[in-house]
């Protein structure tokens, strides 16, 4: 297949691409004119959409919430839809989060994995076979989201106005191909706090977290004390049993207390170390007391803590297609109003929401503390593995990898292949590879971003011949 050559030859410009889109911070801020979701992800839409047009393809944008670029013929199209937006990039970076620099053959910087990278694989993958000529029955299109990790306004907004393709897949996951994805919810536990101490000890601010989708790296609470020493025994002999991440910084009466993770995206919390569950846990040893906020401690830690499936909240639901289900507490914040905790939850193919928060207001009742549902629920997602696109898919990547014994997989994560009919999850992620999206110095190699832009140029090839 010539159109692989070609792949070969556009290594330089490939690894350069990559690099110059990373360096776009393009986290969601607040909208502008134009720029619904802020400047970060315009800019990054804006390079995508001038890259793919010095290239020859028709491009369009779509009000600065998502932007296409395609070519070829045919009324059926197969479709690529990519995000170009990021998660924040959180703290303790060995290399700058957006300096797309270069070390031992990686890439490193937020977004190279997760959906940066993949995305100008696609393009470049696209751009093979426009050059080399190879003749296709189907029209290839790119679809470029700028808000996927937030909301998918931006999908909704460019479905309202595009027909969906005949196809598609996304770029954003795992391989083999991901056949179904688990359904995802964000809701918030809010209790009003009255008293926020006692024996002495007052919490007068916690905070923690970036996303509810990630697992959080940081947290720390604000105390006041009759007896500062007191407290900062209590953590020593706690983090000599526990070995917890924990330290603590005294300033006149105020006690400063730290909790250091480790982030993970939110649909795997059991591949982090959650910083607000282990803060948790030593106030709960500290804060052993009656008042509201101790309440509240209490049953974090008996009911969520450091289990990642629900099981003690009452949403510990699974199944025979997608297992069990995820359960990430992903930002937590208490002030003068209350304390409020975001949680993130993907429960199975199987299941509902309405079980999930059915369950856990029962689970609560007489707590006083009270669930928030969230705006959105994304439904589960299911392709049957005899599906033309699956099995099509399954066959290149058996073709390039040589693996032929993985199978079809679901997963707790939530791609744009909700966002239209006909669609899966295809890579970028190999079986076995270490998981970076979400997490600091987040890096994709060179080789595997060589190796991706291959696979996706024959994927794209054997769905539009």
């Amino acid at each position: 297949m010539e159109f692989m050559k070609l792949v070969d030859s556009y290594k330089e410009d490939i690894i350069r691409s990559t690099q110059e889109i990373v360096r776009i911070k393009s986290v969601e801020e607040e909208g502008k004119l134009n720029m619904p979701f802020g400047e970060g992800p315009y800019r990054a839409l804006e390079y995508a959409l001038n890259l793919c047009e010095k290239m020859g393809f028709n491009t369009k944008n779509f009000d600065g919430y998502a932007g296409h670029a395609d070519f070829g013929e045919g009324e059926e199209m197969v479709g690529i839809l990519v995000h170009l937006d990021v998660v924040p990039e959180g703290d303790g970076w060995t290399y700058p989060p957006y300096g797309g620099e270069i070390h031992d053959d990686k890439i490193y910087g937020r977004g190279t994995v997760d959906d940066k990278g993949p995305a100008i694989a696609c393009i470049y993958a696209m751009k093979a076979l426009k050059e080399s000529g190879v003749k296709l029955n189907r029209k290839i299109r790119i679809i470029f989201g700028t808000n996927e990790e937030t909301g998918w306004g931006c999908m909704h907004h460019y479905f309202k106005h595009e027909k969906a393709p005949t196809m598609a897949f996304t770029p954003d996951a795992d391989f083999p191909v991901i056949h179904g994805e688990k359904g995802i919810i964000v809701f918030d536990l809010v209790k009003k706090i009255n008293t926020s101490g006692c024996s002495g000890i007052a919490i007068e601010n916690i905070q923690g977290g970036n996303a509810a989708n990630m697992v959080p790296d940081y947290c720390e609470a604000i105390l006041s004390s009759e007896n500062p020493s007191m407290v900062e025994e209590k953590l020593n002999n706690f983090v000599e049993n526990t070995k917890y991440p924990l330290t603590l910084e005294r300033k006149g009466d105020k006690i400063k207390i730290t909790a250091k993770g480790v982030s993970a995206h939110g649909s795997t919390p059991e591949k982090g170390e959650n910083a607000i569950s282990y803060l948790m846990a030593f106030l709960g040893k500290l804060m052993d007391g009656s008042c509201d906020i101790c309440n509240f401690i209490k049953i974090y830690n008996d009911r969520i803590g450091f289990r990642h499936h629900g099981e003690d909240i009452g949403c510990g639901f699974e199944d025979d297609v997608s297992g069990k289900l995820n359960f990430n507490p992903g930002v937590i914040k208490l002030d003068k109003e209350g304390i409020k905790l975001t949680i993130n939850v993907r429960y199975p193919i199987k299941s509902s929401a309405k079980e999930v928060y059915d369950g856990i207001r029962r689970n609560l009742e007489g707590t006083g503390i009270d669930l928030v549902e969230g705006k959105s629920d994304m439904k589960p997602l299911y392709v049957p593995k005899d599906n033309f696109l699956v099995e099509k898919l399954m066959k290149v990547y058996r073709e390039q990898t040589g693996d032929v014994e993985s199978q079809p997989i679901t997963i707790g994560g939530g791609t744009y292949a909700r966002a239209t009919e006909n669609a899966v999850a295809f890579g970028p992620v190999f079986p076995g590879q270490k998981e970076v999206a979400h997490q600091k110095d987040e890096f994709i190699s060179i080789d595997h971003l060589m190796k991706i832009t291959k696979i996706y140029a024959h994927a794209l090839y054997e769905l539009a011949k």
